[in-house]
């Protein structure tokens, strides 16, 4: 079996009002950012709202996201984190099937 390389990899999509309402709404919970915080130790964050959808690793996207996204994943001022998929379930989002979130750091 070998590997297959992708060379367009389309990472676009819309979130329905709902979907998008309800995800922002746990992306945002203050026990969720308290957690991502421990975790980096960082004493506060903020939700950005940019969300991406990950993408296969290539030539042209080695950090596995949508170039324009890369500044965020060079900067020592942003995290990214995936969106547990319980998330995505509660906000009924099953297309795409993974998402990632950009939260900053506040300092």
């Amino acid at each position: 079996m070998g590997l297959k390389i992708v060379e367009n990899f389309d990472a676009s999509f819309t979130l329905t009002p709902e979907a998008k309402e309800t995800l922002f709404n746990l992306l945002t919970n203050s026990d969720f950012i308290q957690q991502i915080s421990q975790q980096f130790s960082e004493t506060s964050l903020e939700f950005t709202e940019l969300l991406f959808q990950p993408v296969p690793y290539s030539i042209q996207t080695p950090k596995g996201m949508p170039p324009e996204f890369e500044m965020y994943y060079k900067s020592d001022d942003y995290i990214i984190v995936n969106v547990p998929p319980n998330f995505m379930f509660k906000a009924k989002i099953f297309n795409p099937s993974r998402l990632c979130a950009i939260y900053r750091k506040i300092k």
